[in-house]
């Protein structure tokens, strides 16, 4: 049986961190260890992690702050199992879960891996919300642990595995702070090295509480594409754009209200296809009026954040670091 490396960054988490360790005891025979890296974190989950150490074979580091990507790095160099797993803090694992990859991985090798994310019955609808529009056809076009696509898959860090071999040969993650995941897919790919979705290896996914900090999140993801768009030419496809296409469109709907209010017409009914196929996936008709929000907010902010990106790395030719100091390197 192949050994798993559960690796988990961590910063000022402590009650995540327990929740997810918690949900890993059904499943801990199947385990090879479980290894947490508080990234500097002010309050950190010490006590937490050795609460479970005799239940899980759990080993807790203390680094300087340095973001994820290098905090996963920590924790591979460290790690020795056959196959390393990164997973985020605010993830729950459900039962059938190393089972699922250790599968694959029995029927159909393959060098690195990831699964989709869902959202648990006990989330808040606010965190459904947030859910749906992260992983609708209607918002990102399905593209986040979708079993068929047309292109390559490209794990991400949430849930995520790749072989020693992959860790050995790339050296692990870059130093962005966000889009450090597919940067790693895309020179791993790059090296001739073979990525597949485990569609049942699926984790739940808490996400951002609140909308002012998923808008953050989203904001800097599209910023990370114009740089993930330089650091690897061609990289950037038609999917990556549309969300800025649609920031334009609204503005110029709502704009063009002022004359007409026949120009709202779109948009209330993109609102009302939102609602409607939130309401029945979740079936729950507060989850469904909180997609419309968050469906806005994730096409708007990342669209913003991709136009951010345009201007300062593209037309004003900012270096990554004076660029992105406040969301990269911080």
């Amino acid at each position: 049986m192949k050994r798993l490396s559960l690796i988990i960054p961590l910063y000022n988490r402590p009650d995540e961190i327990r929740e997810l360790l918690d949900s890993l005891l059904t499943q801990a025979e199947l385990l090879h260890e479980v290894i947490v890296v508080e990234d500097g974190s002010d309050n950190d989950a010490r006590e937490v992690v050795d609460a479970f150490s005799g239940k899980l074979p759990t080993r807790y580091y203390v680094k300087p702050n340095s973001g994820p990507g290098q905090s996963r790095n920590y924790g591979a160099e460290r790690a020795d199992g056959d196959y390393l797993i990164f997973l985020d803090s605010d993830c729950i694992i459900p039962e059938g879960y190393l089972n699922a990859i250790l599968i694959e991985l029995e029927q159909n090798p393959v060098d690195a891996f990831g699964g989709p994310d869902r959202a648990h019955e006990d989330f808040t609808p606010l965190q459904k919300a947030i859910n749906y529009a992260m992983t609708s056809f209607f918002t990102t076009g399905g593209i986040r642990g979708q079993a068929k696509s047309l292109d390559t898959f490209y794990p991400r860090s949430f849930n995520m595995g790749y072989s020693q071999a992959v860790f050995q040969r790339t050296k692990g993650f870059g130093p962005m702070r966000f889009g450090e995941d597919i940067d790693m897919s895309l020179r791993l790919i790059k090296e001739g090295f073979s990525t597949r979705l485990f569609p049942d290896a699926y984790v739940y996914h808490k996400r951002r509480t609140n909308f002012r900090q998923f808008f953050k999140q989203v904001f800097n993801s599209g910023m990370a594409r114009i740089h993930l768009h330089l650091l690897h030419p061609g990289s950037l496809k038609m999917v990556h754009i549309l969300p800025a296409v649609f920031t334009v469109g609204t503005l110029g709907c709502v704009l063009l209200s002022f004359v007409n209010l026949f120009f709202l017409i779109p948009l209330i009914i993109y609102a009302m296809i939102i609602g409607l196929h939130a309401t029945i996936t979740n079936k729950n008709l507060g989850v469904g009026m909180l997609s419309i929000p968050a469906a806005f907010i994730q096409l708007i902010g990342y669209g913003l954040g991709f136009f951010n990106g345009v201007w300062v790395r593209l037309i004003r030719k900012k270096n990554p670091k004076g660029a992105f100091v406040k969301t990269f390197y911080d």
